[in-house]
């Protein structure tokens, strides 16, 4: 027969597991977001991708996308969020497996995504461009066949250039700047991004659009690790608020000026 330990012993160590169980609990009513730190946002973005996320000349992330959901954090509580450039292929298998809470960079809401993390309700839509040198040849979408054409591996733009640009000949990059370094240097006959860092990189470098094709299908949302129902719940709703004061609009004048403004993303609009 085993001996039982001492009263006041037994008495200690429930005590101590009773205090543990506690500091568990209060731990996670501290977090109710199942963040990887309490009061704080780890969130995966690109740093090339203007106006949406880049970084200035100190090397800190700006953009729309940055400002606004700056703008959703604080109204969910959290005014401590750090912004780590990734390739775009890689930040929402690294948001799936908790590498960091978020992932941020206008990324388009699709069912393929969906298989693999969870998204806030849609913030922002747009166009698609193709994008070229004046001496390319390519004029138009149907100029594209038997040429290459560069896309961001892990785009909406590689999806959609797979599934129309049949017979265009593919090169995948990991980020704009290569892409369209690239085209500068005759690598590539046109790329395929974004309307708005294509109008930004066609200034810097004297490039031309050839087409350019509505994406508003799969508007950009923030991705986060399934199984986060109450973090889902917050954004969501700071996102319609910072809608329907005016912070969208304010922002999207801010970045986009002169750019078509969807109207169910303004004051009022469902």
């Amino acid at each position: 027969m085993k001996s039982q330990p001492p009263r006041g012993k037994l008495l200690g160590t429930l005590l101590a597991l009773g205090s543990l169980s506690f500091c568990t609990l209060a731990a996670s009513d501290n977090n109710p977001y199942g963040l990887i730190e309490p009061d704080q946002l780890r969130i995966a973005s690109v740093g090339d991708s203007k106006p949406y996320t880049f970084t200035d000349a100190s090397g800190q992330f700006t953009g729309f996308d940055v400002e606004f959901f700056r703008n959703v954090a604080h109204r969910i509580g959290i005014d401590k969020v750090d912004f780590i450039g990734q390739d775009f292929s890689a930040i929402m298998p690294a948001v799936a497996n908790g590498q960091y809470d978020a992932a941020v960079a206008a990324i388009g809401i699709t069912p393929a995504r969906e298989k693999t993390v969870d998204f806030s309700t849609g913030y922002l839509a747009g166009f698609l461009t193709v994008l070229t040198r004046a001496d390319s040849g390519v004029k138009n979408v149907a100029g594209l066949a038997k040429h290459r054409l560069g896309v961001v591996q892990g785009t909406l733009q590689e999806s959609y250039a797979v599934e129309h640009f049949t017979q265009t000949d593919l090169v995948r990059f990991p980020d704009n700047n290569s892409a369209v370094s690239a085209l500068n240097n005759g690598t590539l006959d046109a790329i395929f991004l974004d309307y708005e860092a294509a109008k930004s990189y066609a200034e810097r470098f004297r490039l031309v659009s050839a087409a350019d094709i509505p994406s508003f299908d799969a508007p950009a949302g923030i991705a986060i690790a399934k199984g986060k129902p109450a973090f889902k719940a917050a954004l969501d709703k700071a996102i319609k608020a910072a809608m329907q004061d005016g912070t969208w609009q304010r922002l999207y004048e801010k970045w986009f000026p002169g750019s078509p403004m969807p109207k169910q993303y303004l004051p009022g609009g469902q």
